[in-house]
């Protein structure tokens, strides 16, 4: 074949297969469905302390998907939250987030097919993205500014375009914050700026996207040493473990409350993780009631607690229960709330 029909045969067989690109990403935005690259991704956090502080936060664990009809949904675990520092992390976890009773975020939106269709020329596209955030427990709706930009046929990237505030009393995440000042002996302004970069592969013809669903085990998707803890760990577990407030009994009761058993469950797992301590657990109550009366019911109470941990393999030899009764009061008993703080369960290493 001359030269020059070969030439026109490479640029007619390339022009097709253009062509034939270019209907595939204009047919369908969402043709087969995306899934989210978890490892590509980020969310993040920032957060303020000291009135000018700035701290930036995110979580490792993402998964997340887009429908064919353009539906997106991403969830995170929140066991994964990411400080760089492994107790604060522990701290976010249990006294901010509450991650045993809240394990995972759902963020949900759905994208526009009629603004997105000719994005394969475009390459790059903004648009007000309404969206649903379930945090802690509660769901608000919000609208984002989003950057979305085709990588290629089979990549695309969503990101917002400014932070977005997040007000903690909207979520209930004022106690959390409390917690976490006192802990930490700092004052937390009460919102929070959210950023994301989210970046998705297409799904293949036949095979929809899956989603990913939350960690069942507790603790799983944490960012921390697997196995046993050294003692530094285990002692500021036990410490972050003793300001949730998160062990329950009925009014004058030593019966532990069903409400109580997502906290003991991560409980068992740091305790079975610090082998080669003997740990306290000291009852403490209010002042309503005789001293003596107090010390008795607040007895039974960390009996209450050794006795779960012993029900779920815990060595008895390992653990000490101690009433306290209202003989050791972490602020006043003046007000309803005090009394509540006062009503606590605090677990101290003794070896």
């Amino acid at each position: 074949m001359p030269r020059s029909n070969l030439m026109r045969s490479f640029f007619a067989i390339a022009s097709l297969m253009l062509a034939n690109a270019t209907w595939a990403q204009g047919a369908d935005p969402f043709e087969h469905g995306w899934t989210l690259d978890g490892a590509a991704s980020e969310l993040q956090f920032l957060s303020v302390k000291k009135s000018s502080v700035a701290e930036n936060s995110g979580f490792a664990s993402l998964s997340g998907v887009i429908g064919p009809d353009g539906a997106a949904e991403i969830r995170v675990q929140m066991d994964s939250v990411d400080t760089k520092i492994d107790l604060r992390n522990v701290r976010m976890r249990f006294l901010f987030f509450e991650t045993f009773k809240y394990p995972e975020a759902i963020i949900t939106a759905q994208l526009p097919p009629e603004k997105l269709v000719d994005l394969h020329q475009s390459r790059h596209k903004i648009i007000d993205l309404r969206y649903s955030l379930s945090l802690h427990g509660v769901s608000k709706d919000g609208v984002a500014q989003v950057a979305i930009t085709l990588v290629d046929n089979d990549r695309v990237a969503v990101a917002n375009t400014t932070p977005i505030a997040i007000a903690l009393p909207d979520f209930n995440l004022e106690e959390g914050r409390g917690k976490l000042q006192e802990a930490a002996g700092v004052d937390i302004l009460p919102f929070g700026f959210v950023s994301f970069g989210f970046v998705f592969d297409r799904a293949q013809a036949g095979t929809p996207p899956q989603l990913i669903t939350a960690a069942a085990t507790p603790g799983a998707a944490a960012l921390e040493t697997k196995g046993d803890l050294d003692r530094e760990a285990c002692e500021g577990r036990m410490e972050i473990l003793s300001r949730t407030g998160n062990i329950y009994f009925n009014s004058g009761s030593a019966r532990l409350s069903d409400a109580s058993i997502p906290l003991l469950t991560n409980l068992h797992d740091i305790v079975n993780r610090c082998p080669d301590l003997t740990i306290e657990i000291g009852g403490h109550t209010d002042s309503d009631g005789s001293d003596a009366a107090n010390r008795v019911l607040s007895e039974r109470r960390a009996q209450a607690v050794n006795a779960y941990l012993v029900d779920q393999g815990i060595s008895p030899e390992r653990l000490v229960t101690v009433g306290y009764g209202e003989s050791r009061p972490v602020t006043s008993n003046d007000t309803a709330e005090g009394k509540r703080r006062n009503r606590r369960i605090e677990f101290v290493p003794v070896n």
